[in-house]
């Protein structure tokens, strides 16, 4: 019913910026939290941002003051500005979409993108 597709992932050196944006379709956007999960080799996938239908956005500790989620209604896109890269942060990145914050935030949205790479180098 719903389709993400992420864009904007790269190589970065340390200290750089990246914008990841997902264009969703096939559903009412607007309706839908958003968010953003991304998963590194040996690691388990991981929450990094969301934000609910209402706007209200939630940022995992490790990233906060450095990311920041946002969503655009009338593009039907949702992104995620990514500021002051460690190499930490390399990992495939995941758009997700679910009717529910919550759900979206537990590791069960209903949606997921496809995935892109980042990787920082150091």
């Amino acid at each position: 019913q719903v389709q993400l597709v992420e864009s904007g992932g790269g190589l970065v050196q340390v200290g750089g910026s990246l914008r990841l944006s997902c264009a969703a379709s096939g559903s009412i956007f607007s309706r839908n939290a958003m968010g953003w999960y991304r998963q590194a080799p040996g690691k388990r996938r991981e929450l990094v941002a969301a934000i609910s239908s209402g706007g209200t956005t939630n940022h995992a500790d490790s990233v906060k003051g450095r990311f920041t989620i946002s969503r655009d209604n009338a593009k039907n896109t949702v992104y995620l500005q990514m500021n002051s890269l460690k190499p930490e942060d390399t990992a495939v990145y995941y758009c997700a979409a679910d009717r529910s914050f919550v759900t979206l935030q537990i590791g069960a949205p209903n949606y997921w993108g496809q995935g892109t790479q980042v990787t920082v180098s150091s």
